[in-house]
């Protein structure tokens, strides 16, 4: 919630040609008519002077969007491959291979997705077309990301992010930034999370108050996590109060519910629950009135597993909620990270109830789904199946679950999300009377949160 995640196809500019492509114009208006038998005299002749078109073919004067028409013209050849290098029937290509690889990570396919996206950028024809590569540059980063690759998904997104020779558009850079704070956020590296975001949100001049927007928004409740996931509660609260005052001065259902359930998040950490469950139903009843459904179905999705944190002897009434967003996200084909994580919240449920046998098949509905998914969630199956088994009395089978689950916690970043990871899984060796092992991820796990 609050993430943006997809860009707009990037159309074909005729006007602000950047300069850094003059020379690669000039060129090929030169190529083409030493290959139709023209001299620059005759190119120009009447409209131009042969002088202007030398001018253009050296890289020394930018030609206008009606110049350039009248030369392809003149060329016999399409606009496009002037001014990008492709033809029509390339750029068509390449926006519909794009379209397609935006449809994989849009559906959750996030392998197929960084295939395609990878392909795009190692083919060759996105070169000269700046919005386009960048676009494929995100959305590989983003794919990477839902991978698990958080390091190749920084990289990308860093590259993209501090170009100094073609810089990204105001909205874009935006969204790159949010990407990348989220990334920093879930490796770990909590001040490079929290340093990206102030940045793009402040700016060099640092003003006292941003501009604040929708864009700006979702920016800032990725900060907010950040915050949150860092344990700087006095900044988060504070930020989390802003958050909201700019989203109820800009009352738009994204910014509201952007901030709200971030928000959300903070006063559930800082002991407030009843208040965190009603900022979040209003984001939901907000989402439900204007949001795109499978963005609903996650949201509904996160209200009831804050619902089970802050209400946990609702544990029937959590089901149900659980179910629900079950079927929401098979209805809106959610993605096999966020079925995972209903499916593994649906187990955790189940073992609250005296269910073991529903929760081993819940634990490994999930453990199917997040094969090569990030590894703090793949270890949240195998505990899950490990406590499962345990109660089910399969010892030998129970040991192994929670040995996997251990090498998992091991490689995964220190969050907060991993230091629980290792109190579930301490809780279970001490139950299988491995002390000195209990012991070890006891330790782990105060080491996730700096103690």
């Amino acid at each position: 919630m609050g993430d943006s995640r997809s860009w707009q196809l990037s159309g074909l500019h005729l006007q602000g040609v950047p300069v850094t492509g003059q020379d690669l114009i000039g060129q090929r208006i030169k190529t083409i008519r030493r290959q139709r038998g023209l001299s620059q005299a005759q190119l120009a002749h009447p409209e131009l002077s042969d002088s202007y078109v030398s001018l253009i073919e050296s890289g020394k004067r930018t030609p206008t969007a009606a110049v350039l028409e009248l030369l392809a013209a003149k060329l016999d050849c399409s606009l496009t491959y002037l001014i990008n290098g492709v033809t029509a029937e390339q750029m068509q290509d390449l926006e519909l291979g794009l379209g397609y690889a935006t449809m994989a990570l849009n559906n959750g396919e996030v392998s197929e997705a960084r295939r395609r996206y990878a392909e795009l950028l190692e083919d060759g024809s996105l070169a000269g077309l700046t919005g386009l590569r960048q676009q494929a540059e995100y959305g590989y980063a983003l794919a990477s990301e839902a991978c698990g690759d958080l390091d190749e998904a920084i990289t990308v997104l860093c590259r993209l992010r501090e170009s100094a020779t073609e810089p990204l558009p105001a909205e874009r850079a935006i969204a790159v930034a949010i990407a990348l704070s989220r990334c920093y956020r879930d490796r770990g590296d909590l001040a490079d999370a929290v340093r990206v975001g102030e940045e793009a949100i402040m700016g060099p001049a640092r003003p006292a108050r941003p501009a604040w927007n929708d864009d700006l928004v979702e920016l800032g409740a990725t900060l907010l996590a950040a915050y949150t996931v860092r344990h700087d509660m006095l900044r988060a609260r504070q930020f989390a109060g802003e958050l909201l005052s700019a989203a109820e001065m800009l009352g738009t259902p994204r910014a509201t519910v952007a901030a709200c359930w971030n928000a959300a998040m903070v006063a559930e950490r800082t002991g407030r629950g009843e208040e965190a469950l009603v900022l979040g139903e209003r984001a939901l009843a907000i989402q439900s009135e204007t949001g795109e459904p499978r963005n609903l179905a996650r949201l509904r999705l996160a209200l009831a597993i804050l619902r089970s944190r802050v209400r946990p002897a609702e544990a029937e009434t959590c089901r149900g909620l659980f179910l629900r967003s079950e079927q929401e996200l098979t209805e809106t084909f959610g993605s096999a990270v966020d079925r995972a994580r209903c499916a593994i919240e649906l187990a955790k449920v189940e073992m609250v109830l005296g269910n073991p046998d529903q929760a081993l098949v819940y634990a490994r509905k999930a453990g199917d789904l997040v094969q090569d998914r990030p590894r703090a969630l793949r270890a949240d199956a195998q505990l899950l199946l490990g406590n499962a088994l345990l109660l089910l009395g399969q010892v030998e089978q129970a040991a192994a679950e929670l040995a996997a689950a251990e090498d998992l916690l091991a490689s995964a970043p220190a969050t907060g999300e991993v230091a629980e990871g290792w109190l579930t899984a301490a809780t279970a060796l001490e139950r299988l009377d491995d002390g000195e092992a209990s012991v070890t991820a006891y330790q782990r796990a105060l080491a996730c949160v700096g103690l």
